[in-house]
């Protein structure tokens, strides 16, 4: 379970599509595990911020072309990505100009840490969000998801795997020892 629990976490939350970061709020996607956002949309990498705790965690808001919504609830997310000092966010494929979609970060010992980094953007830009959600920015979140699988998949068989070689080497030294016996 435990390695595929990331597959499950998000295969279990809803997909939105066309999803326009100018106009939705945070609390209207609260369930969502694959954003799909609208035409235009990007990652705002002039107000990307990050907060440092051993790691540092990066965050940058995801507007649709220049608007400038009343709250800033959706954010591309990642660690150790970005200085903390400038808005310098590099996370995942944020240059990439076909990415428009998000996978739901779903790591709550991480999520504490982004919500500091997002307070300190709103501090530093004099904006607001509201109910923020974090989101790693991709290109194809179901490649993504299936890598997720496909990990849990790989641990799962060398799980058995494993398991057989122990059960076969001892199954070998009990016949051996047992017939040393009789």
């Amino acid at each position: 379970w435990y390695n595929m629990q990331p597959f499950y976490d998000i295969e279990n939350l809803n997909t939105y599509p066309n999803v326009d970061p100018s106009v939705d709020r945070g609390q209207q996607r609260m369930d969502a595990g694959r954003v799909y956002f609208a035409q235009d949309s990007r990652v705002d990498v002039s107000r990307a911020m990050g907060f440092k705790n051993l790691d540092i965690y990066c965050v940058a808001p995801i507007i649709k072309g220049s608007s400038k919504p009343d709250t800033y609830d959706f954010w591309a997310v990642g660690t150790n990505c970005c200085s903390g000092t400038s808005p310098d966010f590099r996370c995942g494929q944020y240059a990439n100009p076909r990415a428009r979609s998000g996978l739901r970060l779903m790591r709550d010992d991480q999520r504490p840490f982004f919500r500091l980094a997002v307070q300190q953007a709103e501090a530093a830009f004099k904006i607001t969000a509201a109910h923020p959600l974090f989101f790693y920015w991709m290109q194809d979140p179901v490649a993504e998801m299936n890598a997720y699988r496909d990990e849990g998949f790989k641990y799962y068989l060398l799980g058995i795997f494993s398991f057989f070689a122990v059960n076969l080497f001892a199954v070998t030294c009990a016949v051996v020892g047992f017939s040393k016996v009789g």
